[in-house]
């Protein structure tokens, strides 16, 4: 009896914290895998057991009573030394065990991370996954994660560690139906008079990065013709012979061996993107994101290179 009740007494706090840090019942129960309801009574047994209120609620909000501050204060102190001491004994085991939560880019994520991850967690039983795949870039501590994978250049940062996967090349292709209809463009200033297929995620466009004559990486600009937040729907589109698009290679690859588009530029002419695993600055990594990371630093490369 006394350690279940000690259990709940570490459930509630840790449902308390996430209350807290998520700023609403129903986003910490998506974090834990609970319901709204679950966190509420949770947090109700935690203030009749205090004898304390800890949330202002209205209607529309919640927040931290003085009390509450003070105890979520304690609180996360306490947290961090536990996980700390569960780190450095994990950091020692060599079966990779618990929940991983692992944030990734849309398309990157479902082709090039979750089959090596699937892999891994079919390999290690005791290894249970979570991925999120959103092209928004989502703040890995703010919002629980264990691993995030990123494309493109990393902003200096003092509370993420990160191991480079690689180099993501770019191309630029069409359907053949495409070029029969409104030629094949060769040079940047030919690229630049086709209608496009661009990426755009929150209002703001993905420029097209390629090289001019003298190596230099410049912004082509196409004329949009379709503006899409998904890389699969802009590789679609472009099969469909709405336009030119710019794609990864290892995407762009898969297209022309099935004949549905062509190369109109790559390689060379291209500028390449790096590819990141991220992670929460700590000094002891755990063994089941240290795993991940070394599964997916052998085996992305290759993807990229396709």
């Amino acid at each position: 009896m006394a350690t279940s009740g000690a259990h709940d007494r570490l459930g509630g706090i840790e449902v308390f914290v996430q209350a807290v840090e998520a700023g609403s019942f129903a986003l910490a129960a998506d974090r834990l895998n609970l319901t709204r309801s679950a966190v509420g009574k949770s947090v109700a047994r935690l203030e009749a057991r205090l004898g304390v209120r800890l949330f202002h609620r209205t209607t529309r909000q919640q927040s931290l009573t003085d009390d509450g501050q003070a105890y979520y204060d304690r609180c996360i102190r306490a947290l961090a030394e536990l996980q700390l001491g569960e780190a450095e004994l994990d950091s020692g085991r060599r079966e990779p065990q618990g929940r991983l939560r692992v944030s990734a880019p849309l398309v990157f994520g479902r082709h090039c991370v979750a089959p090596v991850l699937r892999e891994l967690a079919m390999r290690h039983p005791q290894l249970q996954l979570d991925i999120s795949f959103n092209d928004r870039v989502v703040d890995l501590i703010e919002e629980g994660y264990d691993l995030g994978i990123r494309v493109g250049a990393l902003p200096d940062s003092a509370s993420l560690a990160a191991r480079r996967l690689g180099m993501q090349t770019m191309g630029i292709g069409a359907s053949p139906a495409y070029i029969r209809a409104h030629g094949c463009p060769t040079t940047i200033d030919e690229l630049a008079q086709h209608a496009g297929i661009v990426y755009s995620h929150g209002g703001a466009e993905r420029g097209w990065e390629v090289k001019d004559a003298e190596g230099r990486v410049i912004r082509l600009r196409v004329q949009p013709r379709l503006r899409l937040d998904d890389l699969q729907a802009i590789a679609d589109a472009a099969i469909a012979g709405a336009g030119i698009a710019w794609l990864p290679c290892w995407m762009l690859t898969h297209y022309v061996r099935t004949g549905e588009l062509d190369v109109l530029m790559h390689g060379d002419r291209m500028a390449a993107q790096e590819v990141h695993a991220v992670w929460p600055q700590a000094r002891y990594l755990p063994s089941k994101t240290r795993t991940a990371i070394d599964a997916l630093a052998a085996r992305v490369p290759a993807m990229l290179a396709t």
